[in-house]
């Protein structure tokens, strides 16, 4: 024990005999008979930024590269995972727990909207029923041997991310963005969100920074030019990929056919996940 110990051991680095048990630890074990060996949290500031579309991209990626894959759909109040892959069957249980359905391609995906008898109806419940739900799709369904559970959390810095931070143990998150000056600023409120509770930030997807001609095959920037290289160097973080606007991907996510896009811009993932 220090000379100077205030015995409080939550503001100290020191490991003594006499250090006291953190009574602040929210973490929730999964099912178990789940096998989630890492889970990587997608996030943004904003609606309207493409994050679900990279949830999918990330988990369709990785799947191509011979990984076993899972995706929690944890946008409660507005779901959109399910739809992208073309699930249209709900989600079944048995004894143990709830099971994931599986996409054409074997991703497990885990979403409100599998639940629903209509997936139309809307989710008008308050912030703790909702963060109790998301923890329930991590203890409560059976994700069987998972190398990357994808966590496509909803916009913004409130109850849900603060759950999943809290009670899910995240190896580290991709906040999504796109090139307008306003949404960098609001990228910024998430990187601090992450800073402050601990999580690592594996690194930036800027959605929406280009549209390249199908005719002449020139690049323009319909947002003008993006601030978020700068974001990422103050923080020192890295660009993973920038997407276009390409009406091709929107055009396949509505049809159901997300796992038919090509993954190109996504090259490096593998390798840094």
């Amino acid at each position: 024990m220090s000379e100077n110990c205030n015995s409080n051991c939550s503001s100290c680095s020191q490991e003594c005999e006499s250090r006291k048990e953190d009574k602040t630890d929210f973490m929730e074990k999964p099912h178990k008979m789940s096998n989630v060996k890492k889970v990587i949290g997608v996030v943004s500031g904003k609606g309207g930024v493409g994050k679900s579309l990279v949830t999918s991209m990330l988990a369709v990626t990785m799947q191509r590269r011979g990984h076993r894959v899972g995706i929690l759909d944890a946008d409660i109040t507005g779901p959109s995972i399910p739809k992208s892959f073309g699930i249209t069957e709900k989600a079944k249980g048995n004894g143990y727990g709830i099971l994931p359905c599986k996409s054409k391609t074997g991703v497990e995906i885990m979403s409100i909207n599998l639940l629903l008898e209509d997936d139309t109806d809307p989710v008008v419940w308050r912030g703790p029923v909702i963060a109790g739900t998301v923890k329930q799709f991590w203890t409560e369904v059976i994700w069987n041997d998972i190398d990357y559970l994808f966590v496509d959390m909803p916009p913004g810095t409130g109850d849900v991310p603060l759950t999943v931070f809290q009670s899910i143990p995240i190896d580290g998150i991709v906040i999504v963005t796109s090139p307008q000056e306003l949404v960098s600023m609001i990228v910024e409120k998430a990187v601090k969100m992450a800073e402050m509770m601990n999580i690592p930030i594996i690194g930036i997807v800027e959605n929406m920074s280009y549209f390249k001609c199908p005719d002449c095959n020139k690049e323009y920037k319909i947002f003008g030019d993006s601030n978020i290289d700068n974001v990422a160097k103050s923080h020192n973080l890295k660009i993973i990929a920038k997407l276009p606007i390409d009406p091709k991907i929107a055009a396949s996510c509505d049809r159901g056919m997300v796992e038919l896009l090509d993954d190109s811009l996504f090259g490096n993932i593998a390798e840094i996940l």
